[in-house]
């Protein structure tokens, strides 16, 4: 998914996402969505398999 639509999705979500970076963009859609808030903050043994960014999280 690229930053434009990540911002796409943030702003549906209400989430004022202009001057956010991909992680912290990614983090902020992660806790409105009722998720722990870690994408890419160095968690290995990630429990949230049912996150959307679990794939690319892991794998990064």
């Amino acid at each position: 998914m690229t930053v434009k639509e990540i911002k796409k999705m943030a702003k549906e979500m209400g989430i004022n996402g202009a001057k956010m970076v991909k992680a912290d963009l990614i983090r902020a859609i992660q806790g409105k969505e009722g998720n722990t808030p870690c994408y890419a903050t160095g968690v290995v043994a990630c429990d949230q398999a049912g996150c959307c960014w679990f794939g690319d999280c892991q794998k990064g």
